[in-house]
């Protein structure tokens, strides 16, 4: 037994260091910006794997102050309007997104059991995206630090590390961190480079229609930079555009 136990302890002191240093590397953020992300070296490494030399990574850093409002609000609008007055999760809505899943898993087992009675395979999943569970704030935590698997321990990290990114950071910092490194298309990583990739200009000049176009991007950016004119991607621009005067910024 002695040794399992000290195997054990060995194991928790493991993860409660690997908790720490990602902690730190937050608090660090105070005043450092952040060179890349996990997302963005794993994004990049399936690039250069597939294009080899001709993989680019486009991204420049911008400061807030110079990110047009347009952007902000379209980004929040889109992904997290109330994202000035929670505390980096909404539990509401992660509830709200459990309950849609459960229901959609009971639903797929309704369709399995209806199959097999009639002697017939079960028909194929369907893949639905349950949006409104992640606020901007968990989104960079998982980006910045964490692996793209779902498991519940990476989501217990992913809390762990919003709520070091709500105590260590100003909201202001939070979105600035976002917007400079979340994805936007093959290799192109923050505003600038999405600004400059999509309408020639930089993040600082952004119509409000142009911005929004960009937040409508953010959930599949490699899915709409090959699908421009996505009756979807237009659609959506005009509801966000609309939405974009309501939304406060930090």
């Amino acid at each position: 037994m002695r040794p399992l136990v000290r195997w054990i302890g060995c194991l928790l002191l493991a993860g409660i260091a690997l908790e720490l240093f990602f902690v730190l590397r937050i608090a660090a953020m105070v005043a450092i910006d952040p060179q890349s992300t996990a997302f963005q070296r794993s994004e990049m490494w399936q690039l250069v794997l597939r294009d080899g030399a001709r993989a680019q990574w486009r991204q420049q850093w911008l400061p807030y102050a110079q990110i047009h409002d347009n952007l902000k609000r379209a980004v929040l609008a889109s992904e997290d309007a109330d994202f000035v007055n929670h505390d980096g999760v909404e539990w509401e809505a992660v509830e709200r997104a459990r309950q849609r899943n459960a229901r959609a898993e009971e639903l797929a087992a309704k369709r399995a059991a209806r199959a097999a009675a009639r002697g017939k395979p079960a028909p194929a999943p369907v893949q639905t995206r349950l949006r409104g569970g992640s606020t901007v704030t968990q989104q960079l935590a998982k980006n910045l630090l964490l692996s793209g698997e779902r498991t519940l321990l990476r989501k217990g990290q992913e809390l762990v590390l919003t709520m070091a990114l709500e105590l260590f950071l100003s909201k202001q910092r939070i979105l600035e961190i976002y917007l400079n490194s979340v994805e936007w298309g093959n290799g192109v990583f923050g505003a600038e480079a999405a600004a400059q990739r999509y309408f020639g200009k930089s993040a600082a000049r952004l119509s409000p229609s142009e911005a929004a176009r960009l937040a409508v991007m953010l959930p599949s950016p490699q899915f709409y930079e090959m699908r421009p004119n996505s009756a979807y991607l237009n659609g959506r621009t005009a509801t966000i555009v609309a939405r974009m005067g309501a939304v406060e910024l930090p």
